[in-house]
């Protein structure tokens, strides 16, 4: 495979999806990369990876860890040989996100006000309220245009048989887009001239869509709204990205302590005086966002929030709620979702999946639990969950006591054999798991969704976890033009 040093040993196996390689020739779309990697010195690509670290380090790219005696702040690892998706397979993706979307946000409304679908018995009612995420605070409140959804990152994995899936809908605040900027703006600096030759779409327009979005989600209809973003603050997890966002927007990053709520109405202090905001995009979880309406101790909300947002006064994004469309054992009816309220055949799978409080699925997932994956339905970031084939027998029990004592709190899936892409690790290109978030914005003129996303990637050898916060990191996304 090529003449430089680094595609020596490159094995690709058909246990999975291998994106540059099919085992006999390289694919087309990487073939480009490929011809110009072939004959890059090994050294040089050090150089470039060690630049790539530099300029991370420099602009602070980095994430928390809340775990282990290391320091808090991390790097966020970046693999310098980019993944790519061809023109004709983000077309399937970016429909089948739309699609989705549509589904999930007509579910919110509905089950947030007629609960049609839980009278025409396409899903449970205990489902719905056995979900510490659904609010009833949200029940029969009229949210700005309708829309629920107006952020969300959509995990998609790829089998073994390169059919795409979606692994997990995150529709609360969803992060990392500020990571597909950065990795986009590093492989602009390490490698100048790749991007215009493989034709790659732009992702860089992503916070003036965004800005857009939530102008017009202005309450008052200004020209010219007054828009902020409410961070937990310095010590939460994506940080980097709530200060990166705002700064590419033009906007205020606030916290809790900086906005006042004065009859029903929003305002920021500022040092001439109090300022009237019209749309909030939070990264604070619902349970903190009011202490009058819900966690009473939360320093990190704004006391009178929910009532200025149900009068209609400010607009709140994501809208409060949403968690009850991400939960991991709601995802099983999405399909449903979407043929109940689009009349249309889902575009895009979910990944099969097993209900743990259903006694058969239960004892057909603990029979064969080598294969399976069984997860928190409320967890994220790669923690509460265990995969059979990577668990000893003593965790494997410990593990089952856990869901019989609550089953409805947990789903199994068998273990997908995620797609593999080329990574350069010690000196040579490697196989390495990897998924995708593509970022989607759902405004009153529609669903945009920027063509590529974070690509992350399971560094260590024969991992499936992606996840930075169990050791994962990420790529630049290419999505080519036609």
């Amino acid at each position: 495979m090529g003449s430089s040093k680094i595609f020596n040993g490159y094995t690709s196996s058909t246990e999975f999806y291998d994106e540059m390689y099919n085992g006999k020739k390289i694919r087309a779309p990487y073939q480009k990369l490929y011809e110009f990697l072939k004959n890059y010195p090994a050294e040089e690509l050090n150089k470039k990876e060690e630049m790539a670290r530099r300029l991370f380090m420099s602009q602070g790219v980095t994430f928390t860890v809340y775990s282990g005696d290391e320091g808090i702040e991390k790097i966020f690892p970046f693999d310098v040989v980019p993944r790519i998706i061809t023109a004709a397979e983000w077309d399937y993706i970016d429909s089948g996100i739309k699609q989705r979307l549509k589904a999930l946000n007509l579910f919110l409304n509905d089950i947030y006000s007629n609960q049609f679908i839980i009278k025409d018995k396409i899903i449970p009612i205990d489902m719905i309220y056995s979900c510490e995420h659904y609010l009833r605070e949200m029940h029969n409140l009229k949210v700005p245009h309708d829309i629920f959804v107006h952020i969300s990152g959509i995990d998609i994995i790829r089998d073994a048989d390169g059919t795409f899936y979606v692994l997990e809908d995150n529709l609360r605040t969803p992060s990392g887009v500020s990571y597909m900027l950065e990795n986009r703006e590093i492989t602009k600096r390490i490698f100048p001239d790749l991007l215009p030759l493989n034709a790659v779409r732009p992702v860089t327009n992503y916070p003036q869509l965004l800005y857009k979005s939530l102008a017009a989600l202005s309450p008052r209809h200004n020209s010219n709204p007054n828009i902020v973003m409410l961070t937990p603050g310095i010590y939460n997890s994506a940080y980097f990205e709530h200060s990166t966002l705002a700064r590419l927007m033009g906007i205020e990053l606030v916290e809790g302590r900086d906005l006042v709520v004065d009859n029903h109405r929003v305002f920021m202090k500022t040092t001439q005086g109090l300022q009237r905001v019209d749309v909030i995009y939070r990264r604070v979880d619902d349970e903190y966002l009011d202490p009058l309406v819900f966690n009473s101790g939360s320093m990190l909300g704004v006391a009178g929030l929910m009532s200025a947002y149900r009068r209609g006064h400010v607009a709140i994004v994501n809208a409060p709620g949403n968690g009850v469309a991400d939960d991991k054992a709601v995802y099983i009816y999405v399909p449903d979702m979407i043929k109940y309220y689009l009349n249309e055949e889902p575009i895009l799978k979910n990944v099969p999946t097993f209900k743990m409080d259903d006694v058969s699925e239960r004892k057909h997932v603990f029979e064969n639990i080598e294969n399976m994956v069984i997860k928190k339905t409320n967890a994220s970031g790669g923690y509460g969950m265990i995969i059979g084939n990577a668990a000893t027998e003593v965790e494997i029990e410990e593990y089952k006591k856990a869901v019989l004592l609550d089953p409805r709190s947990f789903i199994a899936q068998p273990i997908i054999s995620l797609s593999a892409a080329p990574c350069y690790i010690n000196g040579k290109l490697q196989p390495r798991r990897i998924d995708l978030r593509p970022f989607a914005i759902f405004g009153p003129n529609g669903i945009e969704i920027v063509p590529g996303g974070l690509t992350r990637v399971a560094l260590k050898e024969g991992s499936l976890v992606v996840n930075s916060s169990q050791g994962g990191g990420s790529k630049d996304t290419w999505v080519l033009n036609s």
